[in-house]
């Protein structure tokens, strides 16, 4: 069993170790060759040299006002429109402009308007002529993500891995000793058959929570149409709904782009995951309802179900790595309790926060809040066709939340 153990763990030490040596492979070939385009009272000779900068550098002018940024500096949201988003990057800024010192600091600030999500940032700030100061700013979220990593991922995993490895050694002892009984062969051989298909699915999440964890996927972070990435999570639960006859409603505005900066191929994992979460734990002939709406400033996508409620103990707790509400059931559903631990951490990596409303007996309604870029700020607010309650054991409409 140990064998087996330490043969798994290692498979998924050394995917995370590639993924992580990538990472850095290409972090180390980026350079900066692009500043997105402001008025400027800069010199064109000035500008070439901070284009040939690697990294990211963001020059600010007398009255704090950002003339010069890298395009991932935007990204990021340290710069919004013309203005230094964080206080503590401004307060570095005046400073240097009042004294003329240089410095350099490491500092931890929000990722995003929303959410626990924080970028690790190492600035340094300098006097760029009579007028303008310049800071070069070096993300180094990668680096600590990966050393938070190392210090749990081999508990977690161990811990893990022991359960469904310890069923496949008994139950390999079990074909063993009924090697004259073929209808206990057969009931073994299932059983062992549904242990492998569950181990299967928890390395693959770990290895995808991993990546998460240590992924530097923002380094370019596109455009993201979430209503496209909706309708996707939703054809990809389609057949488990189906399957369990509970039927699925989308609402979304119709015509109007719901856009944030990110990466499509995570946001739509992140909505599968609640999807599927909402059918595994709804009965038969219900409904799960998903709305995707834009209120401001934030991109909201909410995922309401019919289920049996989560208790307030447990809401605490159920975007902890491996917590189960129901273990019994995950079991049965071949539910790992990586989940929902996926859905924050791709919603931190966005800036956002996902957030849960849930009493028992009335169902449950999870929603995702993520950043809108700047630019789409002062369009119109498209608001979100919406179901305020649904029939037959659905959850309250909640003032202040986004219903299905």
């Amino acid at each position: 069993m140990y064998v087996v153990l330490g043969l798994a763990a290692a498979l998924v030490v050394g995917l995370l170790v590639g993924v992580a040596a990538a990472g850095w492979r290409r972090r180390a070939a980026t350079t900066q060759t692009a500043t997105s385009t402001r008025p400027t009272s800069l010199s064109p000779q000035v500008i070439e040299v901070i284009q040939a900068l690697p990294g990211m550098s963001i020059v600010v002018d007398a009255s704090d006002r950002v003339e010069r940024a890298s395009p991932r500096a935007d990204a990021l949201g340290l710069v919004r429109r013309s203005e230094l988003a964080h206080p503590e990057i401004l307060d570095l800024v005046r400073a240097v402009r009042r004294d003329g010192d240089t410095r350099e600091v490491e500092l931890d600030v929000a990722r995003g308007p929303v959410g626990p999500g924080t970028l690790a940032l190492r600035i340094q700030v300098a006097r760029l002529g009579a007028e303008h100061v310049i800071a070069l700013v070096e993300d180094l979220t990668y680096s600590r993500r990966v050393e938070e990593t190392r210090r749990d991922f081999v508990v977690n995993v161990s811990h893990e891995l022991k359960t469904p490895v310890g069923g496949l050694s008994l139950l390999a002892e079990a074909v063993e000793g009924a090697s004259d009984d073929p209808d206990a062969v057969r009931r073994f051989a299932g059983r062992m058959h549904a242990e492998t298909a569950r181990l299967t699915r928890l390395v693959q999440e770990i290895v995808e929570l991993s990546r998460l964890q240590v992924s530097d996927t923002f380094d370019e972070p596109v455009p993201v149409d979430v209503v496209a990435c909706a309708h996707e999570a939703v054809d990809h639960v389609r057949l488990l709904a189906e399957d369990k006859r509970i039927e699925l409603i989308q609402a979304s505005p119709t015509g109007t782009d719901v856009r944030i900066f990110g990466d499509p191929a995570l946001l739509t994992t992140a909505i599968r995951n609640l999807l599927e979460n909402a059918i595994h734990y709804s009965d038969p002939g219900t409904r799960v309802a998903l709305t995707v709406r834009r209120q401001g400033a934030l991109a909201s996508v909410a995922v309401t179900d019919q289920g049996a409620g989560i208790s307030p103990v447990d809401q605490e707790r159920i975007f902890e790595r491996f917590y189960r509400v129901d273990p019994a059931r995950s079991r049965r559903t071949g539910g790992t309790g990586l989940g929902l631990a996926i859905v924050k951490h791709v919603v931190a990596g966005h800036g956002g926060e996902v957030s849960v409303w849930s009493e028992e007996g009335q169902g449950s309604t999870f929603t995702l809040h993520l950043p809108v870029p700047p630019a789409l700020e002062d369009a119109p607010d498209p608001g979100g066709r919406s179901i305020d309650r649904l029939p037959s054991h659905a959850s309250p409409t909640v003032p202040g939340k986004a219903t299905s």
